[in-house]
């Protein structure tokens, strides 16, 4: 359990809590929800004592143990297994099945183990930290987006074992679907404070408007109480008759705790540009093959249709050419075989990592937009600026001094710009918070044209997918129903499972490992007690020596003062410390005696097995 006591923390003029409180009880799991830049990972590091609050105060007790994800990458060891092995306490050093199976959880096969951790991609990196952080069991997990690097199979993992985490949670993550399925509460950074409900996200908003109503409500009400309060002391202070009245409406007013008007946060707010077109068929893809090479073949053999009002949802693991197949799709890349067809009048829009890299640095975001449409009114573009929640001298930024999802708005409003009837969107949730995910979610419902999108966010899937094209092992298949008919009739469970066993360890390694696991959680259950005896014995002997030593100065003392009364207090006090001290060290010596016994039992059961 952890509390915080009016916590302060401004940086330069921009004050991001104001006397902010909170206490974690023992069991939450709390998703912590804010606009972006609202202070949510500032949190974190105020936890993690990386900062330092400008005032207030952060209560953690002794020997709670908080664990954190970490974003920056160091790998001391040659292989996965052994870089993952670090995390183990030396008394669950034996527990490697442990490690394996949170690795293959989060997507490592078993002929990942033995190559270097420096081997992998930055996402895949990321997830070796997140093995890590998982195998130590802390008391408090905090989590930092932790979605972002993961594919669809992983999520629905990570989901399954977090709801089974014993210990607290505070999960910061835009995928709202995976928080509402993991957390028992809501906590919200609203207007420099925190609002902590139990219950998930879409109760925590109704609960958030409700009381915005209320507060509205009371401000109007206060308002126009002060009105008259103002108005009758305009009138009566300057008359003889009735200026005493008139001062004590003025003390009145002086004591009124006068309320704020409610602050709102930038929202994001935007349609697609509609393009009219007669066709019925935007886009025909035929039998297209694509593979960086001729012997290293991604897919191979897709087809399909999208018509007007469609969208088609692209899902599967990371590396299997999702992204790669919207970039064929919007000429970025060409196929190894076959064709990508569109129809006269189409066009596209993509939204992908590849567009945001031809970002000019040196652009501004309005200049940046006017590229997309030269034509478009100076109006028009700052209309849109604002939509992008790049409002005023926001909109003067210059790329370079974006963040990655600041960058990511920018390309939606390039999009904007243009007038398309086909979009093409590689994970559009990327970067953006919440509230700005789902006004891009009723924006793509709203699209009259088509969209192809690639995405691991089930909820964006659920809700705007028509049909899927669904990369497995055995490559790319088009399935012609939505996400939950997938599910349903398909599902991920073969796939997790034929993983499984083909990243099992031998079935007697597995057994011997599991032994091994069963005897240290043994020996860790009998030790217990005499463990806790010993260092009990221990502290106990260290307090009466520390006073035995003071004791003995202050005997000196009496006996150079030759103070004879406090010299026979002392001695008295001094023979009977001496005496604890020795009844302490024969105990210490039978419990230590048989704490190494019974080491020395299992020592030899679990070498006997290694």
């Amino acid at each position: 359990m952890i509390q915080l006591n009016n916590i302060c923390k401004s940086y330069s003029t921009q004050e991001l809590f104001s006397n902010l409180s909170f206490k974690l009880n023992a069991g939450n799991r709390i998703g912590l929800v804010g606009r972006n830049g609202s202070g949510k990972s500032t949190l974190f590091k105020l936890i993690l004592g990386e900062e330092s609050a400008d005032s207030g105060d952060i209560i953690i007790p002794k020997g709670y143990r908080i664990g954190a994800l970490k974003q920056h990458l160091v790998f001391t060891e040659p292989t996965l297994r052994e870089e993952a092995a670090l995390a183990l306490t030396e008394e669950m050093k034996y527990d490697t099945y442990r490690v394996e199976k949170i690795l293959f959880g989060l997507g490592f096969g078993a002929e990942d183990l033995d190559k270097n951790p420096l081997s992998f991609s930055g996402g895949y990196q990321i997830r070796i930290n997140l093995a890590k952080l998982l195998v130590t069991e802390p008391n408090l997990l905090l989590l930092d987006e932790p979605t972002n690097y993961l594919d669809i199979v992983s999520l629905r993992w990570l989901k399954n074992f977090l709801q089974n985490f014993q210990g607290e949670l505070i999960l910061i993550t835009h995928d709202r679907e995976f928080m509402d399925a993991v957390c028992t509460h809501t906590m919200g950074i609203v207007r420099k404070n925190l609002t902590l409900i139990p219950g998930d996200t879409h109760k925590f908003y109704e609960q958030l408007s409700a009381n915005d109503e209320l507060y509205e409500k009371q401000k109007i009400a206060q308002d126009k109480k002060v009105k008259e309060l103002e108005d009758f002391i305009a009138r009566n202070k300057a008359r003889a008759s009735t200026a005493a009245l008139a001062q004590s409406k003025v003390k009145q007013l002086e004591k009124m705790d006068l309320l704020d008007d409610l602050g709102f946060d930038a929202s994001l707010k935007f349609d697609f540009n509609y393009k009219e077109t007669p066709a019925k068929v935007l886009l025909e893809v035929k039998d297209v093959s694509f593979g960086y090479t001729p012997q290293n073949i991604l897919f191979k053999n897709i087809s399909f249709s999208i018509a007007k009002g469609e969208c088609i949802g692209i899902i599967g693991k990371n590396g299997k050419g999702k992204s790669t197949l919207l970039n064929v799709i919007g000429k970025e890349l060409k196929p190894l075989s076959g064709s990508v067809e569109y129809q006269a009048n189409t066009e596209f829009g993509h939204f992908g990592q590849t567009n945001i890299a031809h970002l000019n640095p040196n652009n501004t975001v309005i200049d940046e937009i006017y590229t997309a449409n030269p034509k478009m009114p100076e109006a028009m573009v700052r209309g849109l600026c604002g939509g992008m929640m790049f409002s005023g001298e926001m909109a003067q930024k210059k790329i370079s001094l974006l963040s990655g999802g600041e960058k990511s708005r920018v390309m939606l409003g390039k999009i904007l710009a243009r007038e398309v009837n086909l979009l093409l969107l590689d994970e559009p949730t990327n970067h953006l918070d919440m509230d700005s995910i789902a006004a891009l979610t009723e924006a793509i419902n709203r699209f009259n044209g088509s969209v192809i999108v690639v995405t691991h966010s089930e909820e964006l899937l659920r809700k705007v997918c028509d049909r899927l094209i669904i990369f497995s092992k055995d490559g790319a298949q088009y399935f012609d129903g939505g996400y939950d008919m997938f599910l349903e009739k398909i599902g991920w469970e073969d796939e997790e499972q034929e993983e499984k066993v083909k990243a099992a360890p031998k079935s007697n390694t597995k057994e011997i490992k599991k032994q091994i696991s069963d005897l240290v959680r043994e020996r860790n259950n009998n030790t217990s007690a005499l463990k806790k005896e010993v260092q009990k014995l221990e502290n106990a002997i260290m307090k009466v020596e520390e006073a035995l030593e003071v004791h003995h100065k202050e005997l000196i003392e009496a006996s150079n003062a030759g103070e004879s009364a406090k010299l026979m207090e002392l001695s008295k006090l001094v023979a009977k410390e001496e005496n604890d001290v020795e009844e302490f060290f024969e105990k210490l010596e039978v419990a230590q005696t048989q704490l190494d016994a019974i080491n020395a039992e299992y020592d030899k059961k679990i070498e006997e097995l290694s």
